[in-house]
């Protein structure tokens, strides 16, 4: 997960269902465009099972140079020696996701619509914070919406990156993008839309449009 690089990049969260042909999905989307990191997202699994679902997909970002990312799970990003894990509120520390995954890995923190917990995860190491949902998503459901200027706000302020989440879609990215988020996550918008390979080449062909203004 390139950090470095400034123009707004692709985050893309996998489906609940990442069974079936998922691996030759993710493989069209990973080659329709550049995307930054992918998040795998999975509940109601043991350890063993996402490993097992895990394995196929790692690749197919590995070969995409696309940084793999565990969601909530320290332990289980530590067992498939994953690129980072996203860390929810109640999902343990950004130190001690740092000492048990290395200086090498990538580590964000949900902050909701919250600067006080964006500040806090940035003190304790994060790479990312991430505000959201700025949309209503049917992916995942969140009470908490932030102003768009909590993005102004955070470039103005701080050097750490942020990612925008929630009902993002190309039509709706546009004031997100201009407003200074360095990642946008998507999900639904690119797996509900019956053709992933389409549904990314609109994504950087609406982030290229809000960037030029």
């Amino acid at each position: 997960m390139d950090t470095t690089d400034p123009a707004v990049q692709l985050y893309l969260i996998s489906p609940a269902d990442v069974g079936g042909n998922f691996v030759e999905r993710l493989d069209r989307a990973l080659g329709a465009g550049p995307v930054a990191a992918f998040q795998f997202r999975v509940k109601g699994v043991d350890d063993h099972e996402a490993a097992r679902l895990a394995a196929p997909l790692q690749e197919v970002c590995a070969a995409h140079d696309c940084a793999f990312i565990v969601n909530d799970s320290i332990a289980l990003a530590k067992r498939l020696k994953a690129d980072g894990v996203h860390l929810g509120q109640g999902d343990g520390d950004p130190r001690e996701a740092r000492d048990i995954l290395g200086r090498e890995a990538q580590i964000g923190v949900t902050c909701h619509a919250s600067r006080h917990l964006a500040m806090e995860a940035g003190e304790a190491g994060a790479d990312y914070v991430a505000f959201g949902s700025f949309f209503a998503s049917k992916t995942k459901e969140s009470e908490h919406r932030p102003e768009v200027d909590i993005l102004v706000w955070w470039q103005r302020v701080f050097e750490i990156p942020c990612v925008a989440i929630g009902g993002i879609t190309p039509d709706n990215c546009g004031p997100l993008v201009s407003a200074g988020a360095d990642f946008l996550a998507v999900s639904g918008a690119v797996w509900s839309s019956g053709d992933e390979a389409e549904a990314i080449r609109a994504f950087q062909s609406a982030i290229t449009s809000a960037a030029a203004g």
